[in-house]
């Protein structure tokens, strides 16, 4: 256990820390959740809407340190191409008018 004051001082400021970027890391993870749900669902709309909600949300990980550059860049890059592929898919299969 820490014997100094600011050991200790330095003990709670993890924990607190801890508890904070663990809070961004799961909201961070709920809102990718929902746009591969939507990808799933093979819906386009919702999951270009979903996306527009988690890049910023994943871009603000790396700005509080919770995510590395590269590896938001990979996520973003990876579901922006799934939806891509989605948007082409539904493009392909409707009717042309």
């Amino acid at each position: 256990m820490a014997n100094t004051a600011s050991a200790r001082k330095r003990v709670r400021q993890t924990a607190k820390r801890t508890l904070r970027n663990k809070a961004r890391k799961s909201r961070i993870k709920t809102f990718i959740r929902k746009v591969e749900a939507a990808l799933g669902a093979n819906d386009p709309v919702a999951a270009r809407a979903a996306f527009a909600a988690a890049e910023p949300e994943i871009r603000r990980g790396v700005s509080k340190g919770v995510l590395h550059l590269n590896t938001a860049s990979r996520k973003i890059s990876r579901l922006a191409q799934r939806i891509k592929a989605l948007d082409l898919a539904a493009a392909a299969k409707a009717p042309e008018a």
